[in-house]
């Protein structure tokens, strides 16, 4: 699919950076004229994407979130959330619903998440070198 638009940004792991984070792609989606549903799926799974990177790949630091939104032909937003933190050991089980190494407080739902709002989910990880998600979602005509 053709790129039509595209934009990149970097941000601290902070805990205050993830609404940031899921307002500017929600507000680069608008471009799409979404419905309001549309606009509230990229939202929550950006959202999780994000805090995957806070809580897992920097968990005792802060490192760099890079984010990349695009709108492709056919009217798709592909959403690009990489980190350069500790990866993923398993990524196939961690995809598993109620799966964490997160610990107690975590529910171990975010990949599941992500999947339920968006058309496609795919994840890519190394040990020591990071974690990278992309996400695409088809914007309905209306």
């Amino acid at each position: 699919m053709k790129e039509l638009n595209k934009f990149t940004m970097t941000i601290p792991s902070r805990s205050a950076n993830e609404a940031f984070a899921r307002m500017v792609l929600a507000a680069f989606a608008v471009a799409l004229d979404p419905t309001v549903e549309e606009i509230s799926d990229i939202k929550t799974a950006v959202s999780e994407a994000v805090t995957n990177c806070i809580v897992h790949a920097y968990p005792n630091t802060i490192g760099n979130i890079y984010i990349t939104g695009e709108i492709l032909e056919g009217r798709v937003v592909k959403i690009k959330i990489r980190d350069r933190g500790r990866g993923i050991e398993n990524v196939e089980q961690a995809m598993e619903p109620l799966f964490t190494t997160g610990g107690e407080e975590r529910a171990g739902l975010g990949f599941a998440v992500m999947q339920s709002f968006m058309d496609s989910v795919k994840v890519s990880s190394r040990l020591g070198r990071g974690t990278t998600v992309i996400m695409k979602k088809k914007i309905s005509e209306r």
